[in-house]
């Protein structure tokens, strides 16, 4: 059980409802506590009481009763952890932040999760004590291009890129076997699924959210591998696994929850065998420009596509053409 905390709304969390801000200080609390403590009083602003729908301001202090909690704040800064994110970042203005999220390291905390993207954030806080925020996530055993940005303005335009989908997010993906077509559009409804299959998410087009993912084969070894662009057009968790599993019959190499091992005969890296490689989207801060993002194939993969004659180049686009 926590004890009465009081915390002071910063600049970029001005105009937010309290209900809202509630929620992202309170994750682990039920919906229906956080509205019983408002409701009851529990809550106060400045000393008073007040309503879910209230829009809060810079510098009120909001008094948060003693509840199960999971502030924000608890992650605890490490010895080398301001080193180590700034050796990840690829692009920053000021404002817009993208890191190169290396393979194992979590987005976001959770169960059995210490150490993590969004907890290590808190080395980029500015004097205002405003700390970037995560504008979308990887899988933990995903690496690649990972956004943040600092002022809630650019969160809320992103926010609106990311769900008009006006945005392309290019992923390599070494699979197991090849697809039958070497390029093409996957609709795949996902759901997560249940009993035996309740740690994975399956295919599913009467009960699961619509996701679309177009592929392209970029080069292949016979019939047994292939190294696959993936340009996931929703964004479903474990989308690109699963299309690639189930729909195409390709799992992602390494990919222990979706049928993908290794292959025989080869030195190859153990990991899962994806990454978000390039990202293209309409600068939130510059009228009439846009970022493109991309990086080269992580070392661990490289091994892999050495080992298997792939030669990946990251400013290729396999997608020109597809309209987004």
């Amino acid at each position: 059980m926590s004890k009465v905390k009081h915390v002071i709304v910063k600049s970029d969390e001005h105009g937010q409802r309290l209900d809202r801000w509630l929620k992202k200080q309170l994750p682990k609390t039920p919906f229906g506590l956080l509205q019983k403590i408002i409701r009851t009083g529990q809550l106060r602003v400045d000393g008073k009481r007040v309503k879910a729908d209230t829009k809060l301001s810079e510098g009120q202090d909001v008094r948060l009763p003693p509840v199960e909690t999971h502030y924000s704040d608890e992650y605890k800064i490490r010895e080398g952890d301001k080193e180590f994110m700034e050796s990840l970042v690829v692009y920053d203005d000021g404002d817009l932040i993208i890191f190169n999220k290396p393979y194992g390291l979590a987005s976001q905390g959770g169960s059995n999760i210490h150490r993590h993207m969004d907890g290590m954030l808190e080395v980029f806080k500015n004097r205002k004590g405003v700390r970037p925020k995560l504008l979308h996530r990887l899988d933990k055993e995903t690496s690649g291009l990972l956004m943040c940005a600092r002022e809630l303005k650019t969160v809320q335009n992103m926010g609106r890129v990311l769900k008009n989908r006006n945005i392309r997010k290019y992923y390599w993906g070494i699979t197991h076997n090849v697809p039958e077509t070497n390029s093409g559009t996957i609709y795949g409804a996902l759901a997560k699924g249940v009993g035996r299959q309740k740690e994975r998410m399956i295919l599913d087009e009467e009960n699961g959210l619509k996701a679309q993912t177009e592929f392209s084969v970029v080069d292949r070894l016979g019939d047994d591998a292939a190294l696959i662009s993936f340009w996931p057009r929703t964004g479903r968790t474990h989308q690109i696994r699963v299309h690639s599993a189930d729909a195409l019959d390709c799992p992602i190499l390494c990919d222990q929850k979706y049928g993908g091992s290794s292959l025989d005969g080869f030195e190859l890296s153990d990991r899962l065998h994806l990454q978000a490689y390039r990202i293209i989207f309409p600068n939130p801060n510059k009228k009439n420009h846009m970022l493109d993002i991309s990086i080269p194939i992580a070392d661990d993969l490289k091994q892999t596509c050495d080992a298997l004659g792939f030669h990946p180049d990251k400013n290729f686009d396999p997608f020109e053409d597809v309209e987004v």
